[in-house]
């Protein structure tokens, strides 16, 4: 017989063929997207608001180091950097805001792979992976003045830093990013444990390897490629990587043992 059980709450069959799988990710895309464009907007309405509060940490290094080491005032080289930049901020924060609609999207597209007490994990999944997230991109906010400070220092006593907007902007987009990104690494491994690709145990034993991979991973995610912001992105994804392990054993756990 062909049954098919139901979702729990978007009535998506857990059953389903590659043509319904495949217009279930449209679906859930296309949703997505227009989070992220109404994220844009709101953005861009109070831009000016946003750009200084990205710039805060290049001017904060500026104002501290003196002027002689970096001018505080970016420039625009191209009569289009204005636009662009405005979209570039647009778009880093209209991601950002519409974080809890796409993880939300994430869940409901995967959902059918976990059992049904499992499917209770939703909240707690967008709720820990913003929560995440924003956690690495305060770290990143942090951050950015000390790796500018490494970077620029390299440059000798005689020349004075001075960068365009996109640069800056450029840089610190991708800075905070990439460290929302890598403490995102907890979810993902508990959801690989829930869905059985690897058990706790498996996690555990791989911890050297992981750290390899860690560090690995942050050098090649981080823009601006100096050890401290290396250091200060690695060393927490090790220490969530062993929080993930920890959770996916305490859930496994509860997990009801199936024939």
């Amino acid at each position: 017989m062909n049954t098919k059980q139901q979702s729990v709450s978007d009535g998506v069959e857990e059953s389903m063929t590659l043509t319904e799988h495949l217009g279930e990710l449209r679906t859930r895309i296309i949703r997505s997207a227009l989070a992220v464009t109404v994220g844009m907007v709101v953005i861009i309405a109070f831009y000016d608001q946003v750009l200084g509060f990205l710039l805060q940490p290049y001017v904060d290094l500026c104002a501290q180091e003196g002027p002689e080491f970096c001018d505080p005032d970016l420039i625009f080289t191209s009569p289009t950097d204005g636009l662009s930049t405005r979209i570039r901020v647009g778009m880093y924060g209209g991601i950002i805001a519409a974080l809890p609609v796409i993880l939300w999207q994430v869940w409901r597209f995967v959902v059918p792979a976990l059992h049904a007490k499992e499917k209770k994990y939703a909240i707690p999944f967008v709720l820990s992976s913003v929560l995440l997230f924003v956690a690495g991109g305060v770290l990143a906010y942090i951050t950015v003045g000390r790796a500018l400070q490494f970077l620029i220092g390299w440059a000798g006593e005689d020349p004075t830093a001075l960068f365009t907007v996109n640069s800056y902007i450029s840089l610190i987009g991708l800075m905070i990013f990439a460290f929302g990104v890598g403490f995102l690494l907890p979810v993902l491994l508990v959801f690989l444990q829930l869905v059985n690709v690897v058990t706790p145990r498996r996690l555990l034993a791989s911890w050297r390897y992981a750290t390899i991979g860690v560090f690995v991973l942050a050098a090649v995610i981080t823009p601006s490629g100096d050890p401290i912001t290396l250091m200060m992105l690695a060393l927490p994804m090790l220490l969530l990587y062993f929080v993930a392990v920890l959770i996916g054993w305490v859930v496994l756990r509860k997990r009801p043992e199936t024939a």
